[in-house]
C-alpha cells in the first residue's frame, strides 16, 4: 500500500483580521502568508470570507467574478492576489473562502480557491452546505438568503506530498463528505471556517477531532480571528488535529499563526492500531464513497 503522505510537510493555518477594505484585506493577508512561509509551511491555509467581514449583507458587495477562468484583475483581485501570494512564498495556498458571482446564472456562492507555489488554480470548492441555523435566544443565520450551495467534492493532488480535500465551515457537520475525501485517499481535510461564538465552543474541536477519528487522518480548520466590533463574532481557535484525533495545535481568539507538522507514520500506526479501516462492513450497510459521487477534481 502506499503512502497517502508521501514526505512529511508542514502546515500553517493564518488566523486573520479582516476589516471592510477589501484591498487592504488583500495586502494583509500577503504579509500574513509571507510570514507563514518563512516560518518554514508548505501548505498555508486562510480563513473563510478573508477578503472581506462575514456576513449575507456583504456577500453581494464583495463577490467577484471567477468564471472564465482565470478572471481578470478586474474581475478578481482576490484570485489574482492569492496566485501571487503562492509564488511569493513558494507554498501551497488554499485561499480560504471569498464570495463569487456568477454573472450569467446571477447566483452567489462561498467559494474557496487553492493554488500551487507556480501560481497556478489547482481546484474550487463552492460550499456544499450553507449555514441556515436557528438556535433561539444565541444566534440565526441563513445563508440560503444570498448564496446558492455548490454541488461536488473537492479533491486535489499536492504532487509532492498527496491529496487533499477542501470543504468549507458548515461542510464539516456532514461526515459523509470526509468519508468519501478519506477513501478516496486523502490525508488531510482542511475546513476554512468561522463559527461564531454560540457554536465554536459547543462543537468547533469537536467537529474536527470527530472528522480525524472516523476517518484517522490530518484535519485543519482554519478561522478568522474575533472581533467583537463586527457583526458577526468568530470564534477563532483554528487547530489541526492528528489521525488519532488529538489536538495538535490551537490558537486563541486573536490574530495568530499555528503551525503543525504532519507525516505519514502517524496514519499508518493509527489505522493499524485501530484498524477501521478494513473492519468496516459494506454488506451491513452502504459505502457512501462508491457510486456516482461529484467530484471537483478526482485524481
Amino acid at each position: 500500500m502506499s503512502a497517502l503522505l508521501k514526505k512529511p510537510v508542514k502546515i500553517a493555518l493564518v488566523q486573520l483580521a479582516s476589516g471592510a477594505d477589501k484591498a487592504q484585506n488583500l495586502i494583509h493577508a500577503r504579509e500574513k502568508v509571507l510570514e507563514a512561509a518563512n516560518g518554514g509551511a508548505q501548505i498555508i491555509v486562510l480563513p473563510e470570507c478573508f477578503n472581506s467581514p462575514y456576513g449575507c449583507d456583504y456577500f453581494p458587495e464583495y463577490a467577484e467574478t471567477l468564471l472564465p477562468s482565470p478572471p481578470t484583475k478586474e474581475q478578481s483581485p482576490s484570485f489574482h492576489a492569492l496566485s501571487a501570494m503562492a509564488v511569493e512564498a513558494k507554498a501551497y495556498l488554499v485561499g480560504g473562502s471569498i464570495p463569487e458571482l456568477n454573472t450569467k446564472t446571477k447566483k452567489y456562492y462561498n467559494t474557496s480557491l487553492t493554488f500551487s507555489p507556480t501560481g497556478e488554480l489547482l481546484a474550487t470548492h463552492r460550499k456544499v452546505h450553507l449555514f441556515d441555523i436557528d438556535i433561539p435566544g444565541k444566534i440565526k443565520f441563513k445563508e440560503s438568503d444570498v448564496l446558492s450551495p455548490g454541488n461536488k467534492i473537492t479533491i486535489l493532488d499536492l504532487p509532492p506530498y498527496g491529496k487533499i480535500a477542501i470543504a468549507i465551515c458548515y461542510d464539516i457537520r456532514f461526515p459523509e463528505l470526509a468519508m468519501i475525501a478519506a477513501r478516496k485517499g486523502c490525508f488531510a481535510l482542511i475546513y476554512p471556517g468561522a463559527f461564531n461564538t454560540t457554536t465554536g465552543p459547543l462543537h468547533w474541536r469537536l467537529q474536527g477531532q470527530a472528522r480525524a477519528m472516523d476517518n484517522q487522518l490530518y484535519v485543519a480548520l482554519c478561522s478568522p480571528a474575533r472581533d467583537m466590533s463586527a457583526s458577526y463574532h468568530a470564534w477563532g481557535h483554528s487547530l489541526v488535529c492528528d489521525p488519532m484525533a488529538q489536538v495538535l495545535v490551537e490558537a486563541g481568539e486573536k490574530e495568530e499563526i499555528v503551525y503543525a507538522d504532519l507525516n505519514n507514520e502517524k496514519i499508518e500506526e493509527t489505522r493499524k492500531g485501530i484498524p477501521i479501516t478494513w473492519q468496516r462492513r459494506f454488506d451491513v450497510y452502504p459505502d457512501v464513497s462508491a457510486g456516482e459521487v461529484s467530484l471537483e477534481d478526482e485524481v
